[in-house]
């Protein structure tokens, strides 16, 4: 069944093709543009979960489809970025090692889910998330962000990075949490 939660979630979902395309076009309006469009995804990512536990509307649909809006929302936001050089040189592999582990604990998951284990997510794991979220955003404001705060590009760089290291961090743990689960069985 559709509820308002899972509308949030779907809304996450339709905004990836506009935020893609509005790093696309040229110019500072669309880079902002999709800036607000991306930090309206990452807010309805917290809103969705708070309205579905405070409206009891937690679902199969929601749990299902939650992780994978937050996965590809951050997937699609890193290839563009990447595409349209606001990400490039070594800051590609901070890029990937983000992807690598969002497709990494996917799998996990999937696989645990399997063997009726589930691993839940940990604070370090929402620090991780919000710091990546807060580079993703500064990056995607590009040479426009620039104009208005110089500088504020290699703040993201930094941030990314920062968000990389908490991904492999979160990603060991959740990798050492699921074959402990899997040796278990």
């Amino acid at each position: 069944m559709l509820n308002f939660a899972n509308i949030l979630t779907m809304s996450r979902i339709a905004a990836i093709p506009l935020i893609v395309g509005f790093l696309l076009l040229n110019g500072a309006f669309w880079h902002w543009m999709a800036l607000a469009l991306f930090v309206l995804a990452c807010v309805t990512d917290w809103f969705d979960g708070y309205v579905a536990r405070r409206l009891h509307q937690v679902s199969p649909l929601g749990r299902f489809l939650d992780p994978i809006a937050d996965k590809l929302v951050v997937a699609a936001v890193l290839m563009v970025l990447v595409a349209t050089r606001h990400i490039e040189g070594w800051a590609i592999l901070a890029a990937l090692i983000i992807l690598c582990r969002e497709i990494l604990v996917s799998g996990l998951r999937e696989f645990l889910a399997e063997l009726n284990v589930k691993i839940h997510v940990t604070q370090l794991a929402k620090w991780k998330t919000m710091m990546q979220m807060v580079a993703l955003g500064v990056l995607l404001t590009g040479d426009a962000g620039e104009r208005v705060l110089p500088g504020i590009t290699l703040v993201g760089l930094i941030l990314l990075w920062l968000a990389a290291l908490l991904t492999l961090w979160t990603g060991y743990d959740y990798l050492r949490a699921g074959i402990i689960h899997a040796m278990e069985r």
